[in-house]
């Protein structure tokens, strides 16, 4: 049983885009941050990552096996340099993802975890959400409404994440509690990084497009763009989601073109997928902040500021860090599963009621 009031827990988080694990430390009580510790990153190696990528799109009963291992023995090597912590948030890595179907999947045992870590480990947040009709992300909003009342925001705010997929967080902060009605809408607004690291592995054999310098080059393909944004999806209204792999069809879409118009028109693919996702907010925020690799790729950042009718500016201008944003999300909601306080709610993943997901994991004695 956790202590009353804030504790110092850590959370660890595995993205889609496979660069290795985030480990950060916060001190919290599950609704309100009263500070911030160490932090960590651990990448995975040129081999693990293709034992991953090869991972993907599997489900429960394939042979995911090694990849299972590797995800926990990283996890564990990260977090264990995070000393004194009450408790960890282990996220797990993503293989597969569909809601609307056969569920979610996320591989890495928390048991194992524990054992290995001696602290009680909170994991699997998603399925409880997926099972009660939700879409089982995004799950980091409750904890970006906590971030705006901690910067002391007023007005309607948005928080873009550009990982593997770009997901939007629209936030009222005057509101008591991220549950209550308007106070919070999320959604996947498409693809992010993924299609561009993806090009830049097969193209250039490297890991990403580094400040954008390659898209920077090329010029963008109006018409992929436009076909891009026909898809379905984005005239689904939020919340919604995605998995990693549901826009394979773009990266055929740039496979004519030269390597530096690909990476300009997936970068404006991006941008656009976000602009439209402020289309579908309840009402206009006053700034985007974004976190997440995208926010150091400066083509993809101009691109859009180009698109947003708003300020734009890496979540860094007001004092946060946005490569650990995703694993403090974790360990803050490890906090309120352990005691009881919901994940999400209807307007964050469309569950049909607040819920809180998440299996707690305590190690064996002695």
């Amino acid at each position: 049983m956790l202590k009353a009031g804030a504790v110092r827990v850590a959370g660890a988080m595995s993205g889609t885009s496979l660069d290795g694990v985030d480990a950060a430390v916060i001190e919290t009580d599950g609704e309100a941050i009263f500070g911030f510790g160490p932090s960590r990153f651990l990448p995975y190696s040129a081999d693990q990552q293709a034992v991953l990528s090869a991972a993907l799109g599997k489900w429960p009963g394939e042979d995911v096996a090694q990849a299972a291992e590797i995800v926990e023995t990283v996890h564990a090597q990260a977090l264990a340099g995070l000393d004194e912590v009450a408790l960890v948030g282990f996220h797990g890595q993503t293989l597969a993802h569909e809601p609307r179907g056969r569920g979610t999947h996320q591989i890495g045992d928390g048991a194992v975890l524990a054992e290995v870590l001696g602290v009680p480990v909170v994991w699997d947040f998603r399925s409880t959400d997926v099972e009660m009709g939700g879409e089982g992300a995004p799950l980091a909003p409750f904890y970006h409404f906590a971030l705006a009342k901690w910067i002391g925001a007023e007005g309607p705010l948005a928080v873009l994440n550009l990982g593997g997929v770009g997901n939007l967080t629209w936030i009222d902060p005057s509101k008591a509690a991220p549950e209550v009605e308007g106070a919070l809408l999320a959604f996947d607004t498409g693809p992010a990084n993924a299609p561009i690291n993806d090009l830049m592995r097969a193209r250039r054999g490297l890991a990403c497009d580094e400040d954008g310098a390659l898209a920077a080059t090329g010029e963008v393909d109006a018409a992929v763009v436009t076909d891009f944004l026909s898809s379905p999806y984005f005239y689904r209204m939020p919340p919604k989601s995605l998995d990693r792999n549901d826009f394979r069809s773009l990266s055929q879409a740039v496979s004519r073109l030269a390597d530096g118009d690909a990476a300009a028109t997936l970068s404006a693919c991006v941008a656009a997928s976000v602009a439209q996702g402020l289309d579908q907010c309840p009402a206009p925020p006053e700034r985007l902040l974004v976190t997440g690799g995208g926010r150091h790729n400066r083509t993809l950042m101009a691109m859009i500021s180009a698109a947003a009718d708003m300020p734009v500016a890496p979540i860094e201008a007001v004092g946060l860090d946005g490569d650990m944003l995703e694993a403090q999300a974790f360990a803050f909601l490890a906090v309120r599963v352990a005691r009881g306080l919901p994940t999400s709610c209807p307007g964050t993943t469309g569950v049909r009621a607040a819920v809180g997901g998440g299996t707690l994991s305590k190690p064996r004695k002695g």
